[in-house]
């Protein structure tokens, strides 16, 4: 029983009809996407230096967009060129890399694929959490936000925060967790069904902590949204207050990270279920969990070109006019 629905948990072979195309345009396309962003968001340090020559005025919210960028990239070229290797070889991930410690143990590479895709799952939606709380203290909380917000402070929580992602993915590896190879054999992740408690209680921790996070930002954007409201009925009707244009590209932060957060909690629930279902009710559809593995890899490819798309003039012009009426 524990290995039904799993018919590619042993294979050393690729399934036969599976094309690398997808694969190869999906890779294609989160690698062009993250480096665009990143040469607009240069672009845009570029032009926030000041008179002088002084060192750029970076906003802290350009400065956490950045890392998403290369942490999606970084995800992209660590994870792809394995994807691309196993149907190059036509081999299975448990099959390139070296076996694993007992026979019913995927290989390394198995094991180093499950746990970075539980890592560039879950970091992300850090990095969106740090922007949703970056927006609402900017808009509700001012003088806390200047005075204790820096960024030698982000310099250390980045980092840090990181870190004990990599720790809470690591489990797995540790025991608690384990992980699988899914078919067509070019993907591994952690086993969502089947298994006693060890097995599946680090899947519904994931699921939950996700879930969790995910809350936590639509609640920051709420608020956001009220704190923008607000300003907007207490300004004038006539004439340009001196603060409108900070109030824009609040505006503009509030928005795309709204966009951003609509496409990760999309990609991120279909995950969320499945591992509740496996874990309670023993749901061995492994197309359902293969489907939502994708789902969750389709998010570090959209972000950049909803970025990218946001920042064309045409598409800010046309949300400001929507926000202000």
């Amino acid at each position: 029983m524990e290995t039904e629905g799993y018919r590619c948990r042993s294979s050393r072979y690729i399934e036969s009809g599976q094309s690398a195309v997808p694969s190869s345009v999906l890779f294609a396309a989160g690698l062009l996407g993250n480096v665009l962003a990143l040469l607009l968001l240069g672009q845009h340090r570029r032009r926030s230096r000041s008179p002088g020559g002084r060192p750029p005025r970076v906003s802290a919210f350009y400065v956490l967009v950045s890392g998403l960028a290369v942490t999606d990239l970084l995800g992209k070229c660590l994870l792809s060129p394995i994807v691309l290797a196993a149907y190059a070889y036509n081999r299975s991930l448990s099959e390139l890399g070296p076996g694993g410690r007992g026979e019913d143990e995927p290989g390394v590479l198995c094991q180093l694929f499950a746990f970075l895709m539980a890592f560039f799952g879950l970091a992300p939606t850090l990095l969106l959490l740090a922007m949703a709380l970056e927006c609402w203290l900017s808009l509700g909380h001012p003088y806390f936000y200047r005075r204790h917000l820096t960024r030698r402070l982000g310099a250390t929580l980045g980092p840090a925060a990181a870190g004990l992602c990599a720790l809470f993915c690591a489990l797995p590896l540790l025991g608690f967790g384990a992980p699988m190879q899914y078919c067509p054999g070019t993907w591994c992740f952690i086993r969502m069904a089947g298994g006693g408690p060890r097995q599946l209680g680090f899947p519904v921790l994931y699921a939950s902590l996700m879930g969790l996070l995910v809350l936590a930002i639509v609640a920051c954007n709420v608020s956001s949204m009220r704190h923008l409201y607000g300003m907007a009925r207490r300004q004038p009707r006539r004439g340009t207050p001196p603060a409108a244009a900070p109030r824009m590209e609040e505006l503009d932060h509030l928005v795309l990270l709204g966009l951003m957060t609509v496409l990760f909690t999309v990609c991120s629930l279909p995950l969320i279920i499945r591992a509740y279902m496996g874990a309670f009710a023993a749901d061995f559809n492994e197309n359902a969990d293969l489907s939502a593995l994708r789902f969750l890899s389709v998010n570090s490819i959209v972000d950049p070109w909803v970025f990218i798309i946001f920042r064309t003039s045409v598409f800010r012009t046309f949300v400001r006019r929507v926000c202000r009426r």
